[in-house]
């Protein structure tokens, strides 16, 4: 029996053998704890019925330390008790190996296989069966049972550092809804975190947060929270406003939210994905031109053999530009603003 699991992500890590599957104890303050699996637990709390079910994810690249160092915080906070969960919670530490060796990943980007694939040829792919199948436990567990986003209290924030600077240092990557309207709540919530750039996805994806959305009803965003450095060089300073709001999140039954009207959002629409097909893509600015950097109609961004890819309109600007991606994966995107 694990009757003290400080350092939770520590032991998840180095010593995951020392970590036993669906064991389960209570907090002194009535909590219910269950350590699923190395690197994810989950919190339930007395609350007769919980509204909320809440799934915190981060660590889905393994060289997106800020994420992982803000979640492993609020994690050994709720274990010593110096906050109380209001909500049922799910932590998921996604990528150990990679976090392990400082890398994104070992074999393949995790964050494109929340798909319908069973192939376990990797430890990135095993690894996104097992998230698969907790996730689904933990949402079937809960007795609120959504059928549309509108009435859903499901969320989910899959939290990244993206690979370049950003004009807009931090983003949220909005899924797509298959028609739902948009929920003004969470963009509130988002830019209470000082998260204040909202990107429309407008086709299916194979990410995380897109997985949960489709499958669960979850509010999924992927959150962009600056870019990626080693675990310790992070000014945690700078992620002052999400720490506070997500542990209002935790804690309260409602976060302390502005209104819309006092909320400076930038919201875009994608235009254009990107994907790579052969070993001659390239793209064609500079290296350390940071996300958000708009173009004039007509500017040649990529090409890939004979295929050239050029901005369709004015003010289109670049987001997630990687030419080092996996043939058949996005290598880029492009945005232009919108209402909604």
């Amino acid at each position: 029996m694990l009757t003290n699991p400080k350092n939770f992500l520590e032991r998840s890590r180095f010593s995951p053998e020392s970590i036993v599957k669906n064991q389960s104890f209570k907090l002194k303050n009535g909590t219910k704890v269950e350590i699923c699996c190395p690197g994810i637990i989950t919190f339930e709390p007395t609350t007769a019925a919980p509204k909320k079910s809440i799934l915190l994810s981060c660590g889905v690249h393994g060289n997106e330390t800020a994420p992982i160092e803000i979640c492993d915080k609020l994690v050994d906070e709720l274990l010593s008790e110096t906050i109380v969960s209001q909500h049922r919670l799910m932590f998921i530490f996604g990528n150990l190996p990679a976090m392990n060796i400082g890398e994104r990943f070992v074999e393949e980007n995790l964050n494109r296989l929340f798909n319908d694939s069973e192939t376990r040829d990797n430890v990135e792919q095993i690894r996104a069966q097992e998230i698969k199948q907790e996730v689904k436990r933990f949402f079937e567990a809960d007795v609120n049972k959504p059928k549309s986003h509108a009435e859903s209290q499901r969320i989910h924030y899959d939290l990244h550092t993206a690979i370049r600077e950003s004009k807009n240092e931090k983003f949220a990557v909005y899924p797509f809804l298959h028609g739902h309207p948009y929920d003004k709540n969470q963009l509130r919530f988002l830019s209470a975190c000082a998260v204040n750039t909202i990107l429309l996805s407008q086709t299916p994806t194979s990410t995380f947060s897109y997985f949960t959305s489709l499958n669960y009803c979850t509010h999924g965003f992927t959150v962009e929270l600056g870019k990626v450095k080693p675990f310790g060089e992070n000014d945690m300073a700078s992620f002052s406003h999400v720490v506070r709001m997500l542990e209002q999140l935790i804690t309260k039954p409602e976060p302390d939210l502005p209104t819309l009207s006092e909320c400076p959002l930038d919201i875009y629409d994608v235009k254009q994905v990107i994907d790579k097909h052969s070993p001659q893509f390239t793209l064609h600015f500079a290296d350390n031109i940071p996300n958000f950097t708009d173009f004039k109609k007509g500017t040649l961004l990529a090409t890939d053999g004979d295929i050239e890819y050029r901005t369709l309109e004015d003010g289109e600007a670049i987001v997630f530009p990687n030419a080092n991606v996996a043939i058949g994966q996005r290598a880029l995107l492009t945005v232009v603003p919108c209402e909604i």
